[in-house]
């Protein structure tokens, strides 16, 4: 494998960092309920992908609290 002769300078090692960086997820409002959801994915919040239901999603009931 090849080495470096001579050390990199810290100027030249950044200059090939910048375009290390983070993107944002690309998020498109899903077309039944409205909620933003990744592209290709199945929504989290309906369970429908491509105008029909795949997955079964259960709604969980808040808790009251009783005194």
């Amino acid at each position: 494998m090849a080495l470096p002769k001579r050390r990199h300078s810290k100027m030249r090692g950044r200059k090939r960092r910048t375009h290390w960086k983070l993107v944002p997820p690309n998020l498109v409002p899903c077309p039944q309920c409205k909620q933003l959801k990744l592209p290709h994915q199945v929504c989290p919040a309906c369970g429908y992908y491509r105008g029909r239901q795949v997955v079964e999603i259960e709604v969980k009931e808040k808790k009251k609290k009783e005194r």
